[in-house]
């Protein structure tokens, strides 16, 4: 008569366990592993720690045991019962995957000639024979067909393989992603089905042109929505093959070209000054320094003084370049590489300005939402956009102070040396906001987002912007600080999109500027010519295409609105 030993508090629910030296921890799993030939001679022992002594179980204690016993052999049985299902399942598979090595699919002569046709351009081929090529964006197994979606970079088309097409070595071996040559038929889905472009394609012959690998090196395995942001970051190349991914830059694309074209209605011409610069525009701390043939060079930070120097022989110009800061800043809307669009004008006001610049936004705004491709764009991405209305507000800065401590919003403090004064437990301190104060991204973004307007933030102090900026007039008798010319435009939920000024147009002034910020004049020679040879009164700025593109497609950081973004300590892939 076997005797079985249960210590619930230092047992082990292991087979071939049970003895006095090795018990188990539950009753229930003892009577689940006894035979059943012993089981009505099996006595069994417990305690409840090993300081009691062993003794029978109750005769409730039993029942429940024996119920619970029950349950584990049903999950043995159903454990066996998938198991069994499993082999089986490979065993077909592999069964298949021999067969399908005998299947050779060729081509019929006796079909019509196919036509090779990008996805974007099916449309008018409905009814004829065609030949695309792409990558493997979805598939789905349904009996005897295999459905595929396409993507080929102008679009996504539905295939769907019978018959032979589905029956070859790679079709059952095919992988997400991989590159293939379809052949067929493309038929209109019948109403009330739905497919992209309204239609599908009945495929006769096709094949792999690039294959893709399965298991661990499976593309759904490197990748998928949990993956965490270093690893997104790493693997940006395969990150754009998504959706979302890809219609921002789809998005990003149209965004540019409009641009383009709202800035040729208004006359201005688009010039390609360099990004190797030897002069600064917004202050050395954020230049990249590196060797020039032996001269120390710059990354430059903006184009403002090249377009500035275009005025007098182009008239009013734009440029899209690439600026680089850097600053070590890890906010959601900053970028150590952006796209740089910046914008220089003759002969305005600072009133003309922040009204050019208005225009230009919501007339570019107004180009994508009429046309259906970015507005389908705009649709899927920020399903709530609507374009801003006109006129934007505009606030001045000692207005944005007044407006802040109003509503309560602090900034932290900081020392002389510009360091975040912290209290006892390590928090920083806060405190009201400041006539001086160069108003925080936090701040300026919580102000916006409660406003929930776009606004321009205008008549910045001197000391806190750029030594180039005209000044304004000041009236008699008036007080406070000396302000500028300048303005950032703020838009709810990313902050400033554009930042823009009127540009000192006095060579005196000029001069002076250069000394009060401590900048030898002489590599400026070319700028400070401007004021020389017909100066006027212009003005100018930049617009983060980034920065533009998360407001537009609702996107959390621009590192999601850069094709492969750059940030302190992120240069790859």
């Amino acid at each position: 008569m076997p005797t079985i030993y249960i210590d619930q508090a230092s047992g082990v629910d292991a087979p071939g366990n049970g003895a006095v030296d090795q018990p188990y921890q539950t009753l229930a799993f003892a009577i689940f592993l006894a035979p059943a030939a012993e089981a009505d001679t099996t006595t069994y022992k417990i305690r409840k720690s090993a300081e009691a002594e062993y003794d029978d179980p109750t005769q409730s204690a039993t029942k429940k045991a024996k119920k619970d016993a029950q349950g584990l052999e049903k999950k043995r049985l159903k454990a066996e019962a998938e198991e069994k299902e499993a082999r089986e399942k490979q065993e077909r598979r592999e069964k298949r995957l021999e067969e399908s090595r005998k299947v050779i699919l060729v081509e019929d002569p006796s079909l019509p000639k196919s036509t090779k046709s990008k996805i974007v351009k099916l449309t008018g081929l409905r009814g004829q024979r065609v030949r695309v090529s792409g990558w493997v964006h979805r598939r789905r197994d349904q009996q005897e067909i295999m459905f595929i979606v396409l993507r080929d970079g102008t679009g996504y088309l539905q295939a769907v393989l019978t018959g032979q097409a589905n029956k070859t070595y790679d079709a059952i071996t095919l992988q997400l992603e991989a590159a293939v040559e379809l052949t067929g038929t493309l038929k209109a889905i019948p109403e009330g089905q739905k497919a992209p472009g309204g239609h599908e394609l009945v495929v006769d012959y096709w094949k792999v042109l690039g294959a893709a690998p399965g298991a661990d090196e499976a593309f759904t395995n490197r990748l998928n929505e949990k993956s965490d942001p270093s690893i997104l970051a790493d693997l940006r190349h395969l990150v754009l093959r998504g959706e979302s991914a890809s219609n921002v830059l789809r998005l990003r694309s149209a965004l540019l070209s409009a641009f383009r074209a709202s800035y040729a209605e208004h006359d201005l011409l688009e010039v390609t000054p360099p990004c190797l610069v030897q002069t600064q525009v917004e202050g050395g701390a954020t230049l990249f320094k590196l060797d020039y043939y032996g001269q120390p060079a710059f990354l430059t930070q903006s184009s403002q003084l090249y377009l500035e120097t275009c005025l007098p022989s182009l008239g009013d110009v734009f440029c899209v370049q690439e600026s680089f800061r850097a600053e070590n800043s890890h906010t959601r809307r900053h970028l150590s590489e952006y796209t740089h669009l910046e914008g220089e004008l003759a002969f305005i006001t600072f009133d003309d300005l922040m009204s050019h610049i208005e225009t230009i936004i919501c007339e570019t705004v107004d180009k994508l939402l009429a046309d259906p491709s970015s507005a389908a764009l705009i649709k899927s991405l920020n399903p709530n956009f609507a374009a801003p209305a006109r006129p934007f507000k505009r606030m001045s800065y000692l207005d944005a102070i007044e407006w802040l401590n109003e509503h309560g919003i602090q900034h932290e403090a900081e020392d002389a040396g510009g360091n975040t004064i912290k209290d006892a437990e390590g928090k920083p301190v806060l405190v009201p906001h400041a006539i001086g104060d160069d108003i925080a991204e936090a701040a300026e973004r919580q102000m916006t987002d409660i406003i929930g307007t776009p606004i321009f933030l205008y008549g910045f102090p001197a000391e806190l912007k750029a030594f180039y900026m005209q000044k304004m007039p000041r009236k008699e008798g008036e007080t406070g600080p000396v302000c500028t010319e300048s303005c950032d435009l703020l838009m709810p939920g990313v902050g400033e999109i554009v930042g823009g000024s009127m540009r000192i147009a006095d060579m005196g002034e000029l001069l002076a500027a250069y000394k009060r910020e401590g900048i030898d004049p002489a590599p400026y020679y070319w700028f400070t010519d401007q004021r020389k040879y017909g100066t006027c009164q212009h003005g100018g700025y930049g617009l983060g295409v980034e920065r533009f593109l998360a407001w537009l497609a609702n996107r959390y950081t621009v590192r999601e609105c850069s094709l492969y973004p750059r940030w302190p300590g992120r240069a790859t892939p």
